[in-house]
């Protein structure tokens, strides 16, 4: 193997000081445009490339960006890395991916770990452990930006989908598609924005003027399509008309279940879930759902961390996200009179 052409070689080719080659490289100090540029073209010829470690110890920093997701199988995380990666390589850096299962201690070594590696900042979504940051910052020395943090307390530096809104618009569609007995399956595992959710159901029924159906279920289960199968098993007994489901996996474990009992939806039980990731265009029928604006929230995220690696003042964001239509539900008027 070649050996690595070092800034000590280009100094001894051109007859110049190290220092002298290394401010003609990193564009500093003073010198002649004559000496900068014979240096530079030298340093071209023989195949120079800095070496990113050596940087990264003289400036301090690692052009490196820490991100903790749940688990690299969550489709919900996909579009939310791609922002954050779109926003990174624009400004030279690079994104170091790892996974906390869901599981609040092992987030907390993730983030230790990272620091240990010197990462210039962190990202972490749906963090399990949220305001306990705000005393790990002071020993991290770098700033950590929370997605869509799971904890009730307020952090200071994160950005989140609007919960309430979300489910509010959710609910409001099958309330102006004339349902009424409109079924809430939240997650066990996730009270914080379960809670947010069923406030926007509220929210809803409230704006419409009627009474609130107690339709509110969170099974356990140990995937959300469980949850959604024993979410609409739970329900049956209460004849829902239509059904908010937490997640879009909820909706599909929903959907899974109708299929077993001969629910037919929508023409008996209309559906909405919340995210619309991918594959929710591809299920039969296609799945009404909530957009959360995944992409823009990873790129909101780390233009948050530019700028406080900056020292800019920032503030916590909420997206908006919207409805998408699709076939999942119905018309309470349209629907067949079987009962469920």
């Amino acid at each position: 193997m070649s050996k690595r052409v070092s800034i000590k070689d280009i100094a001894e080719l051109a007859g110049v000081s190290h220092s002298t080659v290394s401010r003609a490289l990193h564009g500093r100090g003073r010198m002649s445009d004559e000496t900068r540029s014979r240096i530079i073209a030298l340093a071209e010829d023989v195949g120079y490339t800095p070496d990113a470690l050596a940087r990264s110890l003289v400036r301090g920093e690692t052009r490196t960006i820490g991100v903790v997701v749940t688990t690299i199988a969550d489709p919900f995380v996909v579009q939310i890395v791609e922002g954050i990666e779109d926003v990174a390589q624009e400004a030279g850096y690079s994104v170091m991916l790892s996974a906390s299962d869901n599981d609040p201690a092992r987030e907390i070594s993730v983030v230790d770990t990272f620091r240990e590696r010197r990462v210039d900042a962190v990202i972490v979504t749906s963090s399990r452990v949220g305001a306990l940051y705000s005393n790990i910052l002071k020993d991290f020395g770098a700033p950590i930006v929370l997605i869509n943090n799971m904890q009730e307390s307020k952090y200071l530096y994160s950005v989140s989908a609007d919960d309430v809104g979300g489910a509010q618009m959710a609910v409001e569609h099958l309330l102006a598609r004339g349902h009424r007995r409109i079924g809430y399956i939240g997650s066990a595992e996730r009270p914080i924005s379960t809670r947010r959710r069923w406030q926007g159901y509220q929210r809803a029924f409230a704006n419409h003027g009627g009474a609130i159906p107690e339709l509110k279920v969170a099974p356990q289960g140990d995937t959300d399509l469980e949850v959604g199968r024993r979410g609409l098993v739970e329900l049956q007994a209460h004849a829902p008309s239509a059904i908010f489901a937490y997640n879009d996996a909820t909706a599909f474990g929903v959907m899974l279940a109708a299929r077993e009992y001969g629910i037919d939806i929508p023409r008996q039980l209309s559906l909405v879930g919340f995210d619309d990731i991918q594959v929710t265009e591809f299920v039969t029928p296609t799945l009404t759902t909530i957009r959360q604006p995944r992409k823009a929230m990873g790129r909101a995220a780390m233009e948050m961390v530019l700028a406080l690696l900056q020292g800019e003042d920032i503030s916590n964001i909420t997206m908006t996200c919207r409805l998408v239509e699709r076939d999942s539900v119905a018309s309470y008027h349209d629907r067949v009179e079987d009962k469920l």
